[in-house]
């Protein structure tokens, strides 16, 4: 693991990364998805793709790399991209998981690698949309104290900074920034996602002119399992990187 600190908006932070197969010329970067870190992204792919030198980053508020200011995807998209200058890397590809997808998208990589990505508005629940009036009703009585009964554990347990980052994310509609992607693209899908729906992905290959398809048993985590196909269709698509 390597610390990079990198300069944004008078602010600075410090992005943990790490490299594999340091001596190949190709860099394949991954993105994490949210709430998770490099080294899910490193348990399926270090250990693939001997080819390429394999970068790894922990995003701003997650594993390694800390954060205490609410950020948007564009932030973090131009912070990766200020850290790809700095480090003097041009990714032939960048994969991303959820979250990390949309931050992928707007790097604007020659090849895209979409896993589950987020990005497709999914409809709220009955449940859900009245929770969430609820909690807006009851928000000026204590909202920080009051959102423990009405956010995720996983919500509940970050920052103030990071819940603020959560909610300025959650629901983006990406449908424009696939649209506007010019390059090829490669979506892997769990089919039995609940968090990114498989039809999600199908949404996104019909609107990215160059995309190709690849649905595969399994839940938002289904990389896990399918690293080696995975890895075996990006080398075959890469041939000409």
């Amino acid at each position: 693991m390597a610390l990079r600190e990198i300069a944004y908006r008078d602010r600075h932070f410090s992005i943990s990364y790490s490299i594999y197969h340091h001596n190949k010329a190709d860099t394949l970067l991954f993105l994490h998805g949210w709430g998770s870190n490099k080294e899910i992204m490193a348990q399926a792919f270090a250990k693939q793709l001997p080819e390429y030198r394999l970068l790894f980053v922990d995003l701003p508020g997650f594993g390694q790399s800390p954060n205490d200011y609410p950020l948007t995807t564009e932030d973090y998209a131009k912070i990766m991209q200020l850290f790809l200058e700095q480090m003097r890397i041009r990714p032939c590809a960048i994969a991303g998981h959820s979250f990390g997808g949309k931050v992928a998208t707007l790097l604007q990589p020659p090849t895209l690698i979409l896993l589950s990505s987020a990005g497709i508005v999914v409809p709220k629940s009955l449940k859900v949309r009245l929770k969430i009036r609820l909690f807006k009703m009851l928000k000026p009585l204590g909202g920080s104290a009051l959102r423990k009964y009405f956010v995720s554990k996983d919500a509940n347990e970050m920052s103030e900074a990071m819940y603020q980052t959560f909610k300025n994310v959650v629901d983006e509609d990406f449908t424009p920034h696939f649209q506007s992607y010019q390059g090829r693209a490669l979506l892997f899908w769990g089919k039995h996602d609940q968090a990114t729906p498989l039809h999600s992905g199908e949404t996104i290959a019909s609107l990215i002119q160059d995309a190709k398809f690849y649905p595969l048993e399994g839940d938002h985590f289904f990389f896990l399992k399918h690293s080696p196909f995975i890895a075996q269709t990006i080398e075959q698509e890469l041939s000409s990187c």
